[in-house]
């Protein structure tokens, strides 16, 4: 005989596991800490990559502004901007990741404690149903 309760437990636990459970299971391996620190250095590190190659398009672009004000003070002054932005891009980014991941982690662990309950639950029901 077939139980309405275990059937509706064990599909909606079915879907989880096809559909988001195998992302979630890797996340919520990490330490919160572990996983948020490690995927904020990774995106530094591609904006870092991302501002090199803007930079460079906009050094083409601009080359023959560039040579013609060619002297020490507007070579310090435009080095200077480069740096201040590129140190408030990574400082933004890094901020901004590093509360998305940490996010991203809290709700995947609290979907595995769902589904971990779940399991708990329906072994509760196998349980009973042996007796």
């Amino acid at each position: 005989m077939l139980n309405e309760d275990k059937v509706k437990l064990m599909t909606r636990m079915a879907m989880y596991e096809s559909k988001e459970g195998a992302e979630d299971f890797k996340i919520s391996s990490y330490y919160r800490k572990d996983y948020s620190s490690f995927h904020t250095i990774v995106t530094i590190i591609l904006v870092t990559i991302g501002y090199m190659i803007a930079v460079g398009v906009g050094a083409v672009a601009f080359m023959d502004v560039i040579l013609e004000n060619l002297n020490f003070a507007f070579i310090i002054m435009i080095g200077l901007c480069i740096l201040t932005g590129y140190i408030v891009l990574v400082v933004l980014y890094g901020i901004v990741a590093s509360q998305f991941y940490q996010k991203k982690h809290n709700d995947a662990r609290q979907r595995v404690k769902k589904f971990n309950h779940d399991l708990t639950r329906l072994n509760r029901m196998y349980e009973r149903e042996k007796k």
